[in-house]
């Protein structure tokens, strides 16, 4: 019997396929320093613990296939602190961002159709096209330039009659670039002129540094029918294991289509939903401390990668990632030799290849990307094995 072309097709996750070699170091003793993954090691707020502790319902039954009453009302109040005026009935819960991008592909586009997204981007986008049968049609960003959005005028060379979107990460992963206003009103013109829509992940919204502000798309007047946000508690409230998220837009049809399918797989999960309702709330003082945090390590982990000899790495201003252009041949080759041969003092380091982030076959070869979701003293030393164990490959591989 034979498998169906997206089970043949759907891409295996190039951020986790490394873990085999790091398991295999952890067996031998070896501890492995992870920057390879975005799990932050911030701690949940314990406003969240609190209700799955006391959760006392006797009957864990279903709740609305567009999600909780409280919730909802509760993300409205949430995102009129952002700029972004919704009402209720713009907003489904989801089951994860994940959820939530693939209803957004499933709603704009059919089978066949095309989504524009700057390369590199977040490696599931290609298992969620998959799913819903759609390519995804990538442009490229360059570590040279931070990862800037490229000019219009080459997003219109690859606009044909099958876009039906053009979708951001704004703050970027892998890359923590961050899209300023300037960038989403000339690309939801863009959209506007070609009647397609702007997707946009916003699941790093308040991991920006500098003294940024993050600008939603949904925040842009005039744009309200083409423009669909996906957001996520993951990253936020450093609660990867709750899977909530949600897709919000002011099209009505967008969200009466999106509706039809959350139905199908009949509603979010509800405890967490509570969970992430007691978070709404919590004062700004939570996120200046954790923004603060991630900021230092920001710097701690640039610092240390511009210190290398002929690396290219411009510093990112959102999200918990930084990728960088390395001079090696394969960067792949180099994590596994990290994890199979190298050590100081017993421990080694894991980052992730950025090929894997790339649709254009052999873009990213030479790349990774590094995740500082480690407490400053850790990221010291991962930061010495990687700069160390780098000099030691160059040498052997010359």
């Amino acid at each position: 019997m034979n498998l169906s072309k997206r089970a043949q097709n759907v891409q295996a996750s190039p951020i986790r396929k490394l873990m085999p070699y790091a398991n295999d170091a952890k067996q031998k003793g070896i501890k492995v320093y992870h920057l390879n993954i975005g799990q932050p090691d911030i701690p949940t707020p314990p406003q969240m613990i609190k209700v799955y502790q006391e959760f006392s319902d006797k009957v864990l039954a279903y709740g609305p296939s567009q999600g909780l009453d409280i919730y909802q009302e509760s993300l409205v109040k949430y995102y009129k602190k952002h700029d972004i005026e919704l009402e209720k009935r713009d907003i489904i819960i989801t089951t994860a961002g994940s959820e939530a991008i693939t209803f957004a592909m499933l709603v704009v586009a059919n089978e066949g159709d095309e989504i524009i997204v700057p390369e590199p981007f977040y490696t599931n986008y290609n298992g969620f096209a998959t799913m819903a049968s759609v390519k995804i049609r990538p442009i490229t960003t360059y570590a040279d330039n931070g990862f800037a959005l490229p000019d219009v005028a080459e997003f219109e060379k690859v606009i044909n009659s099958k876009t039906r979107a053009i979708m951001l990460c704004n703050p970027g992963n892998p890359t923590g670039a961050v899209f300023g206003r300037e960038d989403l009103i000339r690309i939801a013109e863009l959209c506007k002129k070609h009647n397609i829509f702007l997707i946009s992940d916003e699941v790093y919204r308040e991991f920006v540094y500098d003294k940024l502000t993050h600008t939603s798309v949904l925040s842009l007047p005039g744009y309200e029918e083409l423009t669909i946000m996906v957001d996520s508690v993951s990253k936020r409230y450093s609660a990867c294991g709750a899977r909530i998220g949600c897709i919000v837009s002011k099209n009505k049809a967008v969200m009466e289509a999106t509706l039809k399918f959350a139905q199908a797989r009949l509603c979010p999960p509800t405890v967490d939903q509570l969970a992430a309702n007691a978070c709404v709330y919590l004062p700004d003082s939570y996120y200046e401390e954790i923004v603060s945090e991630y900021q230092s390590r920001r710097d701690l982990v640039f610092d240390e990668i511009s210190s290398i000899d002929n690396v290219i790495c411009k510093k990112p201003s959102g999200a918990f990632y930084i990728v960088a252009k390395l001079p090696i041949v394969d960067a792949e080759d180099f994590v596994i030799w990290l994890l199979s041969e190298y050590q100081i003092d017993n421990e080694t380091v894991m980052a992730a290849p950025a090929e894997g982030f790339y649709a254009t076959p052999g873009l990213g070869r030479n790349e990774l990307r590094l995740a500082y979701i480690l407490n400053k003293e850790e990221l010291k030393k991962a930061m010495r094995i990687f700069k160390e164990g780098l000099k030691v490959y160059r040498k052997k591989m010359k």
